[in-house]
């Protein structure tokens, strides 16, 4: 394609928006690679894109503060745009991170804090919420499988990401979630719906969940959808020891991907290298 012709357009990004629909990406996915598209475009300026200036642009990002891990999702972003755009010679390599031996305290949310949110939460469906998230391990995308006719199952079949697997539900949620439902008249559909009936917005949990993080005295930063995953999956290493058996259970393609959830605390770190015992 002609270097003049490398000028991102709102013609373009629509066109890509509707690739992403067809290709079944999430709508978060679709809304944040759009987001990081206009950011390049307003840096470009509206001059054309060469493989220096998005050097450039993955250099600002670097310097203005982004971690590692960001900066490889911008550029993740832009690598799907270009491939969708015939622009390969485009794409920069990523940044290369050093897997990390534990988390920080401020990343973890941990079982006492997650308790504490539990007794403050007032509302029950955002009780019963945290409980299916961090109970079932599930993306907060996924609540929408959990309707009245799936829960009265034993598991059921969620879709994400071109993947499908099974969710297995504890005796306790399943009965929790039908009586929620049953008390909310729900006869069918989504369980965690609006009053119109449709499934509950991702930033509509994530502002609920910010707001109780602050009743119960826990730390805003370290509440999230995706912190109850990660909550989820480190109590389940706990007892299972079965790294692969995790990976399927979260839909991950990768065992490098698990790893991540499953990192312990600096704290736990320590305790684990002062029993090796090697200094006297």
């Amino acid at each position: 394609m002609l270097l003049e012709k490398r000028i991102l357009t709102a013609e373009m990004l629509e066109g890509f928006a509707e690739h992403m629909t067809e290709e079944e990406r999430s709508e978060h996915t679709r809304t944040y690679y759009l987001r990081v598209l206009r950011e390049l475009a307003a840096f470009a300026e509206g001059m054309p894109l060469t493989k220096q200036r998005v050097i450039d642009f993955k250099e600002q990002l670097t310097t203005s503060g982004y971690t590692a891990g960001t900066v490889n999702t911008y550029l993740s972003a832009l690598g799907s745009f270009f491939d969708f755009a015939g622009w390969q010679e485009l794409k920069v390599k990523h940044l290369k991170v050093q897997p990390k031996a534990y988390a920080a305290p401020e990343e973890m949310l941990t079982l006492e804090e997650y308790t504490r949110m539990l007794e403050a939460a007032g509302s029950p469906r955002l009780r019963l919420l945290m409980e299916t998230l961090a109970g079932t391990g599930i993306r907060v995308s996924e609540l929408r499988f959990f309707t009245v006719e799936a829960v009265q199952k034993a598991s059921f079949t969620v879709t994400n990401k071109g993947k499908t697997r099974e969710v297995i539900l504890v005796k306790r949620l399943k009965k929790k979630l039908l009586r929620y439902a049953s008390e909310q008249g729900i006869r069918s559909g989504p369980i965690f719906c609006t009053r119109t009936g449709r499934p509950l917005s991702r930033s509509y949990i994530w502002t609920e969940l910010k707001k109780l993080a602050r009743r119960a005295g826990v730390a805003p930063g370290k509440v999230f959808p995706h912190n109850l995953r990660k909550l989820f999956a480190r109590k389940f290493y706990e007892i299972k020891k079965d790294i692969a058996k995790l990976a399927d259970v979260l839909g991950h393609s990768s065992i490098n991907t698990t790893r991540i959830y499953i990192l312990s605390s600096v704290r736990e770190h320590q305790l684990g290298m002062e029993k090796m015992g090697l200094v006297t």
